[in-house]
């Protein structure tokens, strides 16, 4: 038998791994991303997420670097149906926004995939599950990460770029990529700030 002394820490490992995940944001990811090999880890670690029936309500839509002037347009003309009076600088940062970061992908969730009575809350928890995992198997190969957002996601373009079907949604993009710099550290909060006991001062 192994002696246990030699183990690894397990807890330990993790702590230190989820203490030392933090956001990159894209334009601040360069090359080289992922390899071929690497990113097959990466991705499969999503396969890990709570999925309650199995109901995979979840998909990844990657953007290669051969469709990243499409999904520049995109951005550019997400903005201009939002803002028809948007200036020419402003189109062109959403522009910027399709060529950032070596690795791009669109997280789907579809809202009546497999079960209806498996809401949509619980689908997109599944989802965010799978992000995080993806982000966190990136951070122990050195990779810097981001999970991004934006008013670009509930535009009609967009999901036609994408083949959306009606029942889905965009939820998020995934970036990933080398770090070329890093933004000002976030102070994270303490348990106290997010965990409270039942009567002790709140609705009974």
């Amino acid at each position: 038998m192994a002696d246990k002394a030699m183990s690894p820490d397990w807890a330990a490992l993790a702590a230190e791994l989820m203490s030392a995940r933090r956001t990159v944001l894209p334009f601040r990811l360069g090359e080289p991303g992922p390899d071929a090999a690497q990113l097959q880890t990466i991705l499969a670690a999503a396969a890990s997420a709570p999925d309650h029936r199995c109901l995979l309500p979840w998909r990844l839509v990657t953007v290669p670097g051969a469709h990243r002037e499409a999904l520049a347009e995109v951005f550019a003309q997400a903005l201009r149906e939002r803002d028809p009076q948007a200036q020419e600088h402003e189109i062109a940062k959403a522009r910027e926004k399709g060529f950032r970061s070596p690795f791009l992908a669109l997280l789907v969730v579809d809202a009546t995939r497999g079960d209806a009575e498996i809401g949509l809350t619980e689908r997109l928890i599944s989802a965010g599950c799978a992000a995080q995992n993806i982000l966190l198997m990136a951070t122990t190969m050195g990779f810097g990460s981001a999970l991004t957002a934006g008013q670009s996601l509930r535009s009609e373009v967009l999901h036609r770029f994408f083949g959306l079907r009606d029942s889905e949604q965009a939820v998020c993009f995934l970036s990933i990529g080398t770090a070329l710099s890093h933004g000002t550290l976030k102070v994270r909060p303490q348990v106290g700030d997010y965990v409270s006991e039942r009567g002790a001062g709140g609705p009974t």
